[in-house]
Order: C-alpha cells, then sequence, then structure tokens
C-alpha cells in the first residue's frame, strides 16, 4: 500500500483498489447552534400570562437564555424554566403589564463553536 498525504487527509489505496480515506485532526465533530423551537410573537391581555419556549440544538450542547433590550431577563414576575439541560427555556411573564412588558424578547443560544439569536415580539393590549 502506498500512502498519499496532504493537508489534513492521508489517503491508503490497497492492492484492490480500495480507497480508505482518515481525516487528519481538525474533525472534531463539534457544530454551532441552530435552533429546533423557535418563539413565535405574541398577542397578551393586561394581567394575563405570556409563555415563549425556545429550544437549540449544537455540539456541545448549548445553553438558551433570555434577554429583553438586550440585557437578561430580570424580574419577580419573569419565570425562565429549563429543560434539556438548559438546551431549551420557556420564558413565562405574569401578570403582564403594559407598556412596560410590550417588548422584543430574545432568545440566544450560546456554545464554544458560536451564538445565534432569534426575537419574538410580545403586544400587551389594555384589559377591560
Amino acid at each position: 500500500m502506498a500512502p498519499a498525504w496532504g493537508p489534513g487527509v492521508a489517503s491508503v489505496v490497497g492492492p484492490v483498489g480500495l480507497l480508505v480515506v482518515l481525516l487528519v485532526g481538525g474533525c472534531t465533530g463539534e457544530e454551532p447552534p441552530r435552533f429546533i423551537k423557535e418563539p413565535k410573537d405574541q398577542i397578551g391581555v393586561s394581567g394575563g400570562v405570556a409563555s415563549f419556549v425556545c429550544q437549540a440544538t449544537g455540539d456541545p450542547k448549548p445553553r438558551v437564555t433570555w434577554n429583553k433590550k438586550g440585557k437578561k431577563v430580570n424580574s419577580q414576575r419573569f419565570e425562565t424554566i429549563e429543560f434539556d439541560e438548559s438546551a431549551g427555556a420557556v420564558l413565562r411573564i405574569q401578570p403582564l403589564r403594559t407598556p412596560r412588558d410590550e417588548n422584543v424578547y430574545e432568545c440566544v443560544a450560546q456554545n464554544s463553536v458560536g451564538e445565534i439569536t432569534v426575537h419574538a415580539k410580545l403586544t400587551v393590549l389594555r384589559g377591560l
């Protein structure tokens, strides 16, 4: 068998013409995050509840977080429920207040390979 080498690839041709290609280095199997469930725009009523769901996949498994105006959501009325080892998260807002909760919310999925963001708009109507 005569080995043939190239940048990052080694191939060996056997006596019956069988070609075996081996990837040398650089093949880590890592993948940047990608969304498998994206949040949808919602319309809620003041005093009611809104829930957004977001989930991502990748290698290593990404972590999903929620932002409002570029900052992590932080309020007693905002609950983040993580699932799938933090690769998914539900953002629950209760009770809804107008106009302060009316905004664009961001779901961010991040791992060591990359980061992606998806947006969902919440519109809050005044109660009767």
